[in-house]
């Protein structure tokens, strides 16, 4: 997984987090429309997606004269195939141990 520093980076800002989950409720949305309601500015919203579309987390679309950002969830289920992965190999290890200590106490 060579992306996964990019799609864990990206996903450690709240705001980033954030943004993620309103274009996921939605079918997409531009930085202005995404900036509503937040306490930051059209700009700094604008960052934010520049930092999760390199990680492949969004993609931008020119719309007139603004980018319409969406959802892509391939980097999402990769994280997440990456993250059961390494989940499994935690409970063998941790089944291992507890095998272990259970042959020393008998």
């Amino acid at each position: 997984m060579s992306d996964a520093p990019d799609v864990f980076g990206a996903l450690a800002d709240p705001t980033r987090r954030a943004l993620l989950e309103r274009l996921s409720a939605g079918d997409g949305a531009t930085a202005t429309e995404l900036a509503t309601g937040l306490p930051i500015t059209r700009q700094a919203v604008a960052k934010h997606l520049s930092v999760l579309a390199g990680a492949g987390l969004v993609d931008a679309r020119r719309q007139g004269r603004e980018m319409r950002y969406r959802p892509t969830p391939a980097p999402l289920g990769d994280a997440v195939a990456w993250m059961t992965g390494i989940g499994a190999e935690w409970d063998e290890r941790l089944a291992a141990l507890a095998r272990t200590v259970q042959r020393r106490r008998a």
